[in-house]
């Protein structure tokens, strides 16, 4: 019996349990570990944030669901990895494993901003949605400036897109709009560049959005410093605000950091595989590993990994797994990369869709690159947080009737067979 340790419980590292027992059965053991004790919906915190609904309903208890779908839940912080022994180190005790799956997610880096996530709020953790919402109802008395946007380094824009509008569109609610000026500062070359660049109308949409709603832009942003009511950005302007919302930098997790494992910003370096390339028994998923920037722009931004991304590299690493324990007479796959994500701005939204978000080989289109406009976007993004919670309650992780439904109305896929591949960077690490 071999035993297979996943680290982190967020939307990747659950579903990957999920999937390793099935996969699985009962003949290895699969131990989860996490530092809290309940899953989190993270796309939804946006609402949480801006009140719409309540923390509670985007959580679902680990203890519970892991001793219905027979995983063996550990609650604790990850200290280091000893990869050459395959050992993780808690506080209070020490696991041995067979197969390790890193699926932390990222840490925010917010001290490279001086003043990041003091004067401002963010929306990447429960507790900042939280205090972001507490802030958010002190503001609504007394409305003033609003500033939103991402800073320097930043790899995931879709919630401050939707923050930007979902804000907009309550402060409309609330009778407030023409009391407030809103302004949304990014590093983006462009609006609607998301990070990735190439959607067709993608930028279009946006950008007539924003002019309907009449907020103000700053692209090539490069915020230097957060001061009590005013953002400094690097080319002398400054911004006041009575509230903001600014999307932090990632780095990768410390315990990666500490064991040697990740590159100069502590991400993983992978294999197609999604194994790391010096300790073949460690695989990454998620926000955790390192896909590297697809151009180089004037401000630097990461690239995003979206929910469906993550989805994708967990049913890889859980299939290559199964395969490497001879459970599945199969040969290993890579994950698609093909991205999918629902924004909601409340009486509308934006679908965008790229697949795949980095081209197999240097120069080549993607095989989809485009954004679709209309409230059923809003409608759409609502029922799939409600499925998204069904799913961690009833032991899923990605059915193949979600599967046939993104291949038939999107034309997307999840994983495909590995096969030779020339990255831009031409090095044996994860550059699909």
């Amino acid at each position: 019996m071999a035993r297979v340790v996943v680290l982190g419980a967020g939307i990747g590292g659950l579903p990957t349990a999920y999937e390793l027992r099935h996969r699985l059965g009962d003949r290895h053991q699969v131990v989860l570990v996490s530092d809290v004790d309940r899953f989190t919906f993270i796309p939804g915190l946006v609402a949480v944030a801006l009140g719409h609904h309540s923390l509670e309903r985007l959580q679902v208890p680990l203890g519970i669901v892991s001793r219905r779908h027979g995983l063996q839940w550990v609650q604790g912080k990850v200290q280091q990895i000893d990869p050459k022994a395959k050992k993780v180190y808690l506080p209070e005790q020490t696991l041995d494993y067979d197969y390790l799956v890193i699926a932390t997610g990222a840490e925010l880096a917010l001290d490279l901003i001086p003043g990041l996530g003091v004067h401002s709020h963010s929306v990447c953790t429960p507790a900042h949605a939280v205090a972001a919402h507490r802030a958010w109802q002190a503001f609504l008395k007394d409305p003033k400036d609003l500033v939103v946007g991402a800073a320097p380094g930043a790899s995931c824009f879709g919630p401050a897109y939707e923050f930007l509008f979902l804000a907009e569109y309550a402060l409309r609610r609330h009778r407030l709009r023409d009391r407030v000026k809103i302004t949304f500062i990014t590093p983006e070359p462009y609006i609607g560049h998301l990070g990735i660049g190439g959607l067709a109308n993608s930028d279009q949409l946006t950008l007539d959005l924003i002019a309907q709603r009449g907020i103000e832009t700053i692209t090539n942003a490069e915020i230097t410093a957060i001061e009590p009511h005013r953002i400094l950005l690097r080319d002398g302007r400054v911004i006041p605000f009575g509230y903001s919302m600014i999307l932090p930098p990632f780095r990768g997790p410390a315990f990666v950091r500490a064991s040697g494992l990740g590159n100069e910003k502590g991400f993983l370096p992978l294999l197609p595989t999604l194994q790391h390339p010096d300790y073949p028994e460690i695989y990454g998923v998620g926000i955790s590993v390192h896909l590297p920037p697809i151009e180089v722009t004037p401000v630097p931004m990461g690239l995003p990994k979206t929910g469906q991304m993550t989805e994708e590299m967990a049913m890889a690493a859980s299939h290559n797994i199964a395969v490497a324990l001879g459970e599945l007479a199969a040969e290993p796959v890579v994950p698609t990369l093909d991205a999918l994500c629902f924004a909601d701005f409340g009486d509308t939204g934006i679908a965008y869709i790229a697949a795949p978000v980095i081209p197999e080989t240097l120069g080549q289109k993607r095989r989809l690159a485009y954004a679709i406009q209309g409230l059923w976007v809003s409608w759409v993004k609502a029922a799939f947080e409600r499925y998204f919670l069904l799913k961690m309650r009833w032991g899923l992780s990605v059915p193949w009737f979600e599967q046939w439904g993104l291949r038939l109305f999107f034309g997307l896929s999840l994983v495909r067979p590995l096969q030779p591949t020339v990255f831009p960077e031409q090095q044996p690490t994860m550059k699909v």
